[in-house]
């Protein structure tokens, strides 16, 4: 019985250790996660934000590249520490920040929108006249019957 129990002793030292070190080798910790998120991230953004005039915050244009910077931060984060992005931590922080910073910001500025129509008229002439020109062809030489056949 002895090798027996020292065999199971073996094993559960090796479970025991592989129990303390597989989480932090395997997994992400998301507390730390959200630590350094709230810490790196929501601070820099929080200090670019004060830099923004109060009724510039709903202009994309001049808040475009303060929100790529927390979306950036929050993945660079997460890649170091292992973690899967997106995750319920950045989903709860950028909630946040639109509650925070966003609330009465219209959506029009961010709707898409017609191209102008010095862009616009030729996607659209263009087709149109070939359209007609081919149709004006057709009834031409359908109208020519001494060449065919």
């Amino acid at each position: 019985m002895a090798p027996e129990s020292s065999s199971l002793l073996k094993m559960g030292l090796v479970l025991f250790v592989a129990a303390q070190v597989l989480p932090s080798v395997s997994g992400c910790h998301t507390d730390l996660y959200e630590l350094n998120v709230n810490d790196l991230c929501l601070k820099k953004f929080k200090f670019n934000m004060a830099e923004v005039e109060r009724s510039l915050w709903c202009s994309w244009q001049d808040t475009m590249k303060i929100y790529e910077d927390i979306t950036n931060c929050t993945f660079q984060v997460a890649m170091r520490m292992d973690c899967f992005w997106p995750n319920q931590i950045v989903d709860r922080l950028f909630m946040q920040i639109h509650q925070d910073y966003f609330p009465n910001c219209p959506l029009t500025g961010r709707l898409i929108h017609d191209p102008p129509i010095s862009i616009l008229a030729p996607f659209i002439a263009v087709p149109v006249l070939v359209t007609l020109l081919m149709t004006a062809l057709v009834v031409w030489r359908s109208k020519r019957t001494e060449g065919v056949l």
